[in-house]
């Protein structure tokens, strides 16, 4: 070993030198080891590395002086048996093996166990389950599935600011959830109100979310959820019929447009009762926007029999007017005298003429007009034959 300085800093530079009898070994200074050496400065044999004679020493999985491979982990003995090194089993029980459960053998026959975490097709042989009793606690509704139908089938959505303002002012009972848009809640105050302090919901939303409540985008940034009100039967309406009256009865009139024309025209013009099949028709969203609340100055009355309900208007002393050609008496109707009671019958079939109603009619009337066109929309139709009723019962 040598010592030199070097530089004009003044550190020790220090170099090994290997000596002749280290040039077996490795390098100190690369190692950073010192070999292991005997009490006589010979270096012992470690893993992998041989003895005076040149023979590798017994290393893990290495061979002795005699040539045999000496029994490392994991490897044979003299015989020609696996040794029980590290990791290996030997063949007696392990620790713990007398309290580890032992699966059962299953015949050849018997089913597998059933598996609550796998789905599995059940055959059709074998006997239903029961059902679990729970004691009366599910995660499903209780809520009869026909009971939810019903609930549904009475209520209706109805739409539309004056038509919700009409509802509002007639019957707000009947209201059960409502839906604003901000902007029109001003025009609602007292409503909103009523609703409040009666423990009804309402929501404000936006336009996109009301379109989708309501189903339509012409919503006019209201909507009520209410329940339908039941129609009545003839015979309770002939209870409180006036003396001068006119029943519009619409026959195969499914249009909501226009239902809802017809309604407001009823409405302008005095008429009190209107006859459908389907009393709900007058609670339906589009009529009455349409009708513009004049669904709510009208009486609903049903019929499950149209030409019965007509039979018995007619034994009340009403009489049957249609439009077009029918059984009855024909007139124009500008020389027309309408009936002191009169049931008028309109349809969307052709020529607004029920055919129905047509055999049962006591007067046809025909409206003269220039002649070009065949005929009028039956909703404009109504508008026509209601004024001339008016014109005539009107003022009394």
């Amino acid at each position: 070993m040598s010592d030199s300085f070097n530089g004009k800093s003044g550190k020790v530079k220090v170099m090994y030198v290997r000596s002749e009898d280290d040039k077996g070994g490795k390098d100190e200074s690369r190692s950073g080891k010192r070999p292991d050496r005997s009490r006589d400065g010979q270096k012992s044999a470690g893993r992998g590395d041989r003895d005076r004679d040149g023979q590798r020493g017994g290393g893990r999985g290495d061979r002795d002086r005699d040539g045999q491979r000496s029994a490392g982990r994991g490897d044979r003995d003299r015989d020609g048996q696996r040794s029980a090194g590290r990791g290996d089993r030997d063949r007696g029980p392990r620790w713990g093996d007398e309290q580890r459960p032992r699966a059962p053998v299953r015949q050849a026959d018997e089913r597998p166990p059933r598996s609550a975490w796998q789905a599995r097709l059940q055959d059709a042989s074998e006997p239903e389950a029961e059902p679990f009793d729970h004691g009366g606690i599910s995660g499903k509704s209780q809520i009869d599935p026909a009971q939810l139908r019903r609930q549904r089938e009475e209520e209706s959505k109805v739409y539309g600011e004056n038509a919700c303002q009409a509802l509002y002012q007639s019957r707000p009972e009947a209201i059960v959830r409502a839906y604003f848009v901000q902007s029109v809640t001003p025009r609602f105050r007292d409503a909103l109100r009523w609703m409040a302090a009666n423990r009804k919901a309402y929501h404000v939303v936006d336009e996109q979310e009301l379109a989708k409540v309501s189903g339509t985008e012409h919503h006019g940034g209201v909507c009520f959820l209410i329940k339908k009100r039941p129609g009545l039967s003839v015979a309770n309406y002939l209870q409180n019929a006036p003396a001068n009256d006119c029943v519009m009865a619409l026959d195969n009139v499914g249009n909501p447009h226009n239902l809802g024309g017809m309604v407001r025209s009823c409405a302008f013009f005095g008429v009190k009762g209107v006859l459908l099949r389907d009393p709900g028709q007058l609670e339906s969203g589009a009529a009455v926007r349409t009708a513009e609340g004049g669904a709510e100055r009208l009486t609903a009355i049903g019929c499950d029999d149209f030409s019965q309900a007509l039979d018995e208007f007619q034994r009340a002393g009403y009489s049957v007017v249609v439009v077009g050609k029918g059984e009855g008496e024909r007139a124009l109707l500008s020389s027309l005298s309408f009936p002191a009671k009169t049931v008028l019958v309109l349809s969307e079939e052709r020529d607004g003429r029920s055919s129905l109603a047509a055999k049962q009619s006591d007067l046809s009337v025909e409206i003269d007009g220039a002649g070009q066109l065949e005929s009028l929309n039956v909703s404009v139709t109504a508008g026509v034959l209601l004024a001339a009723w008016w014109r005539q019962f009107g003022s009394k």
